[in-house]
């Protein structure tokens, strides 16, 4: 085990050197000059030289990659180009607000519509099965920005349940997070009920069930315990590679509830062409999928004893 997980950190190292390379030159040759968009078109040669020069933007492009890979090992990438605020502290804080925001409803909602899907599959075909096939299917047509619209302002404006938005450290968040728990819960119930769903009936017809029916099983027992734990790689598999996108958090929510995640970050450093902002969150994404990645291998053999890890 310590071999393979030595052997895929190393493996992610010319990853993690070729994204880092193909974002500098996507957003240094291809994108817009960011000193023309700090100064204006009436910026003298002079100042611009000299904002160029303290961005680092006026080095080679190897010194300029050089320079990104050791903010990525240091986890320092300076300084954001609009606020001159230290990107290190903004990621800490946004990622904070975003896990607060995300994290909560997303471990309980898998928790819960896992329950819920195992009792749809066990009732395949009856009344609940095809009411809640409608309920979801329906659930899921109705777009993001409408529940939120919808939520916020009914239950927040109009009847005053809870705060329109905000937010504030520690546990004083729970008031301004309980609205937007509730929107996201909401929001991935219908399209992770109808995989999971999906996922337990293709079970079903696997040849151990048969087998545990021959041995005497009851209904219950086969779908709860051998279906339940066989359903669980590709359950897996979804649940871990979710995981980098909550960093990113719920751009819409983040946006609608004034909440400072990192989802408003990206969103405010693309706004603004604060080129620093964008490269470090997307190497961070990269760097949180490759590592998911390895995660969901290692969950895979103790789940599954078939796989080997060593192999």
């Amino acid at each position: 085990m310590i071999n393979y997980i030595i052997r895929r950190v190393l493996q992610t190292i010319p990853i993690i050197l070729g994204v880092a390379f193909i974002v500098l030159v996507l957003f240094t040759k291809v994108g817009e000059d960011p000193v023309r968009m700090k100064l204006g078109n009436h910026a003298t040669q002079e100042a611009i030289d000299e904002l160029r020069a303290k961005w680092d933007l006026d080095k080679p492009l190897g010194t300029q990659y050089l320079i990104f890979l050791k903010q990525i090992v240091t986890f320092d990438y300076g300084e954001s180009f609009n606020s001159g605020e230290q990107l290190s502290e903004m990621f800490a804080e946004g990622a904070y607000a975003s896990l607060m925001l995300t994290l909560p409803p997303f471990f309980a909602g898998i928790l819960m519509n896992l329950a819920i899907a195992v009792l749809i599959a066990f009732y395949r075909g009856s009344w609940i099965d095809r009411y809640s096939t409608f309920v979801f299917v329906a659930g899921m047509s109705i777009s993001y920005m409408v529940y939120i619209m919808f939520f916020q302002y009914f239950l927040a404006y109009e009847l005053g349940w809870f705060p329109i938005n905000g937010f504030e450290p520690g546990l004083n968040a729970i008031p301004y997070l309980i609205l937007p728990w509730i929107i996201f819960m909401i929001v991935y119930s219908g399209p992770q009920i109808r995989l999971f769903r999906t996922v337990f009936l293709d079970e079903t017809k696997a040849d151990y069930v048969r087998t545990a029916f021959a041995k005497g099983c009851s209904p219950a027992r086969v779908m709860f315990v051998h279906i339940m734990r066989n359903a669980l790689i590709p359950i897996l598999t979804y649940t871990v590679i979710e995981i980098p996108n909550l960093l990113l958090g719920a751009f819409l929510i983040e946006r609608f509830f004034s909440i400072p995640g990192t989802g408003d970050i990206l969103i405010s450093g693309v706004n603004n062409g604060d080129f620093p902002i964008i490269k470090g969150l997307t190497v961070l994404l990269a760097i949180s999928f490759t590592l998911c990645n390895m995660l969901i291998d290692i969950l895979y053999a103790y789940v599954d004893p078939r796989v080997q890890l060593d192999g």
